[in-house]
Parts: structure tokens; sequence; C-alpha cells
């Protein structure tokens, strides 16, 4: 296949700091904003549901990285439009941290083992994101019913 790194061209040590970041490392995630990389930091928050990093990755010219978790969470148009706009390697990144074994085992096939354990890192929080949404003890007796 040959995967293009267009939108994912940093350097091994920041990605491996982003890996920190998504997965929950506040100081990393701090580290990665004020030292030249926001978007990444910001994808912290974004991958989250945080409203203003979505809108700043879109208004600052990041809209690969909003499509990356739109399309994890399943949207068809992300992944049309990471599919026309060349970026397979953020869609196989989405498909993955969506649970498709294919697109992670053909990241593995093609060397690029940093992105699809960045997928799985992805799919966690997401994973951790929708168990919370359903999780009973959200909900008190306090708040009725019960």
């Amino acid at each position: 296949m040959g995967y293009t790194l267009k939108g994912l061209k940093y350097d091994v040590k920041v990605l491996l700091a982003w890996g920190e970041s998504i997965s929950g490392n506040k100081k990393i995630t701090e580290f990665l904003m004020k030292n030249g990389f926001p978007e990444l930091g910001l994808f912290h928050y974004a991958l989250r549901n945080e409203e203003r990093s979505r809108d700043w990755l879109m208004e600052n010219k990041f809209p690969h990285l909003l499509a990356l978790i739109s399309a994890t969470e399943g949207s068809k148009d992300a992944r049309k439009w990471l599919a026309l706009q060349g970026f397979d390697l953020l869609l196989d990144m989405a498909l993955s941290a969506d649970g498709d074994e294919e697109a992670y085992t053909r990241m593995l096939g093609e060397d690029m083992q940093i992105f699809a354990v960045l997928s799985k890192k992805i799919e966690s929080i997401k994973n951790e994101i929708e168990a919370r949404k359903f999780d009973p003890h959200k909900y008190s007796s306090s708040q009725g019913g019960g």
C-alpha cells in the first residue's frame, strides 16, 4: 500500500509525546502546547469532546486531526473526506481506533507501528467516554427514580 505521512510529519519523539497526551498525561499535553505543537496538545481535549479545542483545530488549519476524531466516532463523511484528501494513514488510524482490525494489521504490515499504537490509545479513550455515557452509577437515587 505505502502510506503517506500527510498530516503526520512529526519527529518520532513528538509522536511518542502525542501518545502520552492522548492517554491523559496533562504535563506532556501542556509541553506540546507550549513547544510548537498546540494542535497535538489540543487533540487531547478535542478527543474528549471539548468543543473549543475542536473549533481551534478547524480554524487553525488542522481539519485532518478533527476528521481523525470524527472518523473514529463513525462519521462516514469524515472517513470519505480523509480518503478524498489523501490522508490514508489517518483514515486507517481512525478505522483501527473504531475497532477495524484489518486497518490495524495494515499499519503494522507497513511498518507504521507507532501509528497503530496511537490508534489503540485513541480507541481506549473513546471506549472510556462511551462507557461513562452508560454508567449506571452516574445516576444517583437523588435524581429521582429510585
